[in-house]
């Protein structure tokens, strides 16, 4: 995993993105040499922007791949079915946005007798890298081999993680190494010999392991084989914390393992006064241009609303910000106005009985969030962030959940990390789970991790129907 402005990123995709980039440009160059070859040379033609257009060309098609999955990759599938139908649609989409922005910068436009070819070109090209990619993930280039510490319940968790089928990456558990005073739950056959004599180190390299990954519940007293870790690393074996293991691998931060010291040494919670500017900018410019972007849209929302179910069109509901602050958050409603006569708060389900037909429809588009933009300008939320909960249910979360107060470090978001990694929750156990992701975006939040986020958002809400 390589760590990019503190977010985990495999290095497969990363690689992929950074061939295809390359592959992309290549092809632009390409399909323009082609088109003007002369029956002698390659002449590519004399536009002022070229390299810029070429850009432009990679940026939109990454965007639509992205957009639709594709560097989500599954080893197990082959390219045929899944690549194809995911490829076409990608070129469509980008040629789309491409459409706009030879609109709105009529000098990036390269002709369509280029763009053809460099279609054809980049596609056979890409293609070509993820043939690669799949026979590559056919050899144990790919396969790192682990040690855990412990045996345990957590390390038995551990375990089945690192064995969980993954896209990305693929684990060879050489076995766990048992601790004194602690009970085994994994297999016997499981559990390796450390013999008298032999160090840590030298266990390691006899199974021709990479990482050495520390599961151990209690560290307290004499038996934790604190020098013996200290000496793997040493002779370059990577050595790696359980909460750290489940960050890497899971992108949450596990609330029931965590200890509070690996909070507070640990790096992320970058709350500086550039990110905190950047953040704040990024935000009012978004949420201007989608103001006037969606704002035909929101006007037959309120109209289809009034004559569902008639005034008020608007729902303001109290909500938890950041420091604990409440405020009203803005949504166009849609619930029936009596939807909670019993005066109690209640959970939203994804079947919700209370939710009108227009209000089914605006949800699954997130449509209904929309006007939460007021909110953002108005500095009580931000586009990315822990969505806001209620005062009602936050009184019983910080009670039960541990942590669960961390995420009001930051602002809320319209979307977040939560959103587009899990479903919707109508329990305490649905909040942990959301609030494991929530507490990786705040300790990890950065620019990067707000484009991912937004792309993501656009995945759910155009592609599969909002969650």
């Amino acid at each position: 995993m390589l760590r990019i402005s503190n977010h985990y990123i495999s290095k497969v995709v990363f690689s992929l993105l950074f061939l295809e980039v390359l592959i992309l440009i290549g092809s632009f160059y390409a399909g323009a040499g082609l088109r003007f070859f002369d029956g002698a040379a390659f002449v590519l033609p004399k536009l002022d922007h070229f390299f810029m257009s070429a850009c432009v060309f990679a940026a939109a098609i990454v965007f639509s791949m992205s957009a639709l999955g594709m560097y989500q990759i599954n080893f197990k599938g082959g390219l045929r079915t899944p690549f194809f139908l995911q490829l076409m649609p990608s070129f469509v989409m980008g040629f789309c946005i491409l459409t706009l922005v030879f609109y709105i910068a009529p000098d990036l436009y390269f002709g369509r007798g280029i763009l053809v070819l460099v279609f054809a070109i980049s596609g056979a090209g890409i293609l070509l890298s993820r043939a690669m990619l799949l026979k590559t993930s056919e050899t144990r280039f790919l396969e790192s081999r682990i040690i855990f510490i412990g045996c345990g319940p957590l390390a038995k968790e551990c375990g089945e993680l690192a064995l969980r089928p993954s896209n990305y990456r693929k684990y060879h558990v050489a076995g766990y190494v048992q601790v004194p005073s602690e009970e085994s739950v994994v297999p016997a056959e499981s559990l390796l010999a450390w013999e008298d004599g032999r160090s840590l180190v030298q266990l390691a390299h006899r199974n021709r392991v990479s990482e050495v990954v520390v599961s151990v519940q209690n560290r307290r007293g004499g038996t934790f084989p604190i020098k013996e870790l200290l000496d793997c690393k040493l002779y370059g074996i990577k050595v790696t914390d359980a909460a750290t293991f489940f960050e890497r691998e899971t992108c949450q931060i596990r609330v029931d393992s965590v200890q509070p010291s690996w909070l507070v040494f640990g790096g992320g919670f970058d709350q500086s006064f550039l990110r905190t500017f950047m953040k704040r900018a990024v935000d009012v410019v978004a949420s201007l241009v989608l103001l006037v972007v969606t704002l035909p849209v929101m006007l037959i929302t309120a109209l289809a609303i009034f004559i569902e179910d008639r005034a008020p069109v608007f729902y303001a509901q109290e909500r938890v910000g950041k420091d604990g602050h409440v405020f009203r958050v803005m949504k166009f409603r849609s619930m029936f106005t009596n939807a909670e006569k019993s005066g109690t708060p209640q959970w939203a389900s994804k079947n919700d009985p209370r939710i009108t037909r227009v209000g089914n429809i605006i949800r699954k588009l997130r449509i209904d969030e929309l006007p939460q933009i007021v909110n953002v300008l108005k500095g009580e939320m931000s586009f990315v962030g822990p969505r806001p909960e209620r005062p009602y249910f936050v009184d019983q979360l910080t009670q039960r959940v541990p942590y669960y107060n961390v995420r009001h470090s930051i602002k809320p978001g319209i979307t977040g990390w939560a959103q587009v990694r899990y479903g919707y929750g109508d329990s305490v156990e649905d909040a942990v789970q959301k609030l494991q992701y929530d507490l990786y975006y705040v300790k990890n939040n950065s620019l990067f991790l707000d484009v991912l986020v937004l792309i993501d958002t656009f995945k759910v809400v155009v592609f599969r129907g909002g969650r």
